[in-house]
């Protein structure tokens, strides 16, 4: 999906939001840990799709009412950003809600997922961000459009300064079961009110690290590159996958083998600036069983000293398979225990690939319907790009992305997608 001027085709758009059933209490806060602001400037956007009979006889107040009982095991995202003495900002929890868009499209949904352009598909999730006005700004936002078939796209935009992919999907999750009838036993996410402060690492990298101090952002958490960013998402059956896999020596893994790929076709495009250090993110996996909100990610640099435009892509895959240097507790650091500043940029600061193998999107189910389609996006990428990689768990059906293989959503400056798209429809078939 390319992207592109286009009108928004939706209407009937209405806005309300969803608070708390309990009363949380003026002094509950969520302190925000140092990852927790290094990761603030970043937003996590997901587009989830569902046929008629996942919503079938339901309308918007069904919908939502399980939601007051939701926000009552997650208070937290229900709040809103304020800023201590020192300037640091951290969560009141004041049961201010979640914001909920209502919208609506005269296309089916068959309809709408043969246009392949991100421009139209990020009509259907949320853009805002945190401010200007921070005291009414939601940290969560969920959209709901109907397609005339009946259709239904749930868009989810969340704070990255609240968690990572695994806290995010754990959150929506937990409305889907409560809609279920198995809401969770207990409360899962009671308020942070301390946080320790990080220790500092013995021996300081002697590399630039993957996180780059931006202008002072203030109140309104948005930074602007220096180039308009595009976005485009392909799918890779797992019989392409196979042979991508086959022309490299020795056996490697998805994600290592997609990245490698992706590393080199951009290092041909890039004379003379092509990317010698990459940043990995990979999901922490232990961060499946915190039940805080929590940035758990592993964050790590590779450095190539080889050409890597001419380099094997075995070669390459065995750098990012070696993990790198692990500087997540540096980027930690970087964040002043006092003022939570400077304001810093993750994802981009280096061209970035973002291992999600471990994440299942397709688990949120209603009346035992999955999603047929999800669709996965970072905002505030800088403009060295991100690289996401997320297998598909898709089952059977007809659904548009094919059943299994993997989903790579690219974020490039936009003269940069035509050329990626082209080498890859060239060198692999890949479209």
């Amino acid at each position: 999906m390319v992207s592109g001027d286009v009108q928004n085709p939706l209407h009937a758009v209405k806005t309300s939001s969803v608070v708390p059933a309990a009363v949380t209490g003026e002094t509950a806060v969520h302190e925000l840990t140092n990852m927790d602001l290094a990761m603030k400037l970043h937003y996590l956007r997901t587009v989830y799709y569902y046929n008629k009979e996942a919503f079938d006889g339901l309308d918007i107040l069904s919908i939502k009412r399980p939601m007051f009982r939701w926000l009552d095991f997650y208070s937290t995202v229900a709040g809103r950003i304020r800023r201590s003495d020192a300037g640091r900002p951290f969560i009141k929890c004041n049961d201010s809600g979640v914001r909920i868009i209502e919208g609506r499209c005269n296309e089916t949904l068959d309809e709408w997922l043969d246009k392949k352009e991100w421009d139209l598909h990020k009509h259907l999730v949320p853009s805002q961000v945190i401010g200007p006005e921070m005291l009414f700004s939601p940290l969560a936002v969920l959209q709901f459009t109907w397609f005339r078939c009946g259709g239904v796209a749930i868009g989810f935009s969340w704070s990255h300064a609240l968690g990572d992919v695994f806290s995010a999907l754990r959150f929506i999750d937990t409305w889907a079961h409560i809609m279920a009838g198995t809401p969770p036993t207990q409360s899962i996410n009671p308020p942070r009110s301390t946080v320790e402060k990080p220790i500092k690492p013995p021996n300081p990298p002697t590399k630039q690290l993957p996180a780059k101090p931006v202008e002072p952002v203030g109140d309104h958490w948005l930074t602007a590159n220096n180039c308009k960013m595009d976005t485009f998402l392909f799918h890779i059956t797992d019989t392409q996958l196979k042979h991508i896999q086959s022309k490299i020596s020795g056996q490697i893994p998805p994600f290592e083998a997609l990245s490698a790929l992706i590393w080199r076709s951009l290092a041909k495009m890039r004379e003379g600036k092509e990317p010698k250090i990459v940043t990995i993110c990979r999901t922490d996996p232990r961060g499946k069983e915190n039940v805080w909100l929590s940035n758990d990610q592993i964050i790590s640099t590779v450095e190539a000293d080889l050409d890597v435009k001419d380099a094997e892509l075995s070669e390459l895959a065995a750098l990012i398979a070696k993990g790198g240097v692990d500087v997540s507790k540096e980027i930690e650091v970087m964040v002043d225990s006092n003022s939570g500043s400077p304001d810093l940029i993750v994802y981009g600061v280096n061209l970035t690939f973002v291992d999600l193998e471990q994440v299942n999107f397709f688990e949120m189910e209603f009346k035992g319907q999955k999603p047929i389609l999800v669709q996965f996006k970072i905002d505030g990428v800088g403009d060295e790009g991100a690289v996401l990689v997320v297998r598909d768990h898709a089952s059977g059906g007809d659904d548009k992305c094919g059943s299994g293989g993997w989903m790579v959503t690219v974020i490039l400056p936009d003269n940069e997608v035509m050329q990626l798209k082209s080498e890859l429809e060239r060198e692999w078939c890949i479209t």
